[in-house]
């Protein structure tokens, strides 16, 4: 009798573990509900707007209030909306090719209304060299931060 109690405890623990468990949006670390859905849509609208270099895309989902402090006390590589249109309309264009993928860490929604994406990104880049077009590449961790802006959001900081 004890070891089919046992059982039936363990097959109840199981299904409350399974029924427990959270359920992530595919490829990502995110819980999976519409809130999160809605952030990464956007934030897929964003990669495929870098990587096809489409820069009136790219300055249309960026907020006028944008800026960069570029992570440090440095004042020169800070960037605002007028900083980020000249390079999109400028150096940007001088890439030949994009890659740019995503894996999504983390969406926070803050008190102040910002909801901050956090993702690891695996980017390369061609750029013309003296020896034909020369790929570039980098790995490292960024944050989106976002605004709601009617049904969709602006970027605030983080491109």
């Amino acid at each position: 009798m004890l070891p089919n109690f046992l059982r039936l405890l363990g097959t109840i623990a199981c299904v409350f573990a399974f029924a427990c468990s959270k359920v992530f949006i595919p490829n990502t670390d995110v819980e999976d509900n519409g809130e999160n859905r809605e952030v990464i849509e956007f934030c897929e609208t964003y990669r495929h707007a870098l990587e096809d270099k489409n820069v009136p895309q790219l300055i249309k989902l960026m907020s006028p209030g944008y800026f960069e402090d570029g992570g440090n006390t440095r004042n020169e590589d800070d960037a605002d909306f007028d900083a980020m249109r000249d390079f999109l309309t400028g150096d940007f264009l001088k890439t030949t090719g994009i890659r740019y993928e995503i894996r999504y860490r983390r969406i926070t929604f803050t008190e102040r209304k910002h909801i901050y994406i956090d993702y690891t990104y695996a980017a390369a880049w061609k750029l013309p060299g003296a020896k034909n077009d020369e790929w570039h590449h980098a790995v490292a961790d960024n944050r989106l931060d976002l605004v709601r802006d009617g049904d969709t959001f602006k970027i605030v900081a983080g491109m």
